[in-house]
């Protein structure tokens, strides 16, 4: 691997965030939101703009701007949608094209990988298992009481620990603005993915970052 993320340091470790950079999630958090609304006779269908704008934030703020008026409590709302995402089926292709191919080759040339993200804990793990691709991280950092979210570093921080990483030989992937400054926070450089749901704010935020326009990139 020739990656150098600090200048002189070669890369050995990338952090990644799991939703708009790894896979395309909103769909599914589209479907669940239309499958509340419909077991309420409500023929109002989630739009996939609001969610993709609302992805980086998440939470209630997200699940109050997808569903608009027809959200009636959001704490409720979000109790309700991670109860059906932990139960729903993850679609086989949830995951960008060729990430499962390039998080194998990456793996396969010793690069060790974490995610951090502001996805509860249980879902992350969920999805990853679902689409096979868990094995290649050795640790995945979700959202969970005993840590701040992002942009606060400890998650990511978390990661290093767990990989044993130098930060100064440690990549961190992501497509937001919220991903540019938990990178910067843990003292990360960043590179961000054109795909990304947050791509054109990440692009405001760190103008001089990396852009991947395929994770193959990773491996050049």
């Amino acid at each position: 691997m020739t990656v150098t993320p600090q200048p002189g340091r070669i890369l050995r470790h990338i952090l990644f965030d799991l939703d708009g950079t790894l896979v395309d999630s909103v769909r599914l958090t589209c479907a669940i939101i239309d499958a509340m609304l419909a077991t309420r006779g409500i023929a109002f269908r989630a739009d996939p703009a609001i969610a993709r704008a609302m992805d980086a934030i998440g939470g209630e703020a997200m699940i109050a701007a997808v569903m608009g008026p027809h959200c009636r409590d959001p704490g409720i709302e979000i109790a309700e949608f991670r109860a059906r995402h932990a139960v729903v089926e993850t679609p086989s292709d949830l995951a960008f094209p060729g990430v499962a191919r390039s998080l194998a080759a990456l793996a396969d040339a010793g690069i060790g990988m974490a995610i951090c993200s502001n996805k509860p804990q249980p879902l992350c793990e969920k999805i990853l298992t679902d689409l096979g691709l868990a094995r290649h991280f050795g640790i995945i950092v979700g959202a969970r009481s005993d840590l701040p979210r992002k942009p606060a570093p400890d998650g990511a921080r978390l990661a290093l620990a767990a990989l044993g990483a130098d930060p100064a030989a440690t990549l961190y992937v992501g497509d937001s603005a919220v991903d540019v400054a938990t990178a910067r926070a843990a003292g990360l450089a960043v590179a961000l993915v054109d795909w990304g749901y947050g791509f054109a704010d990440a692009r405001i935020a760190a103008p001089n970052a990396r852009v991947l326009h395929s994770l193959t990139q990773l491996q050049d």
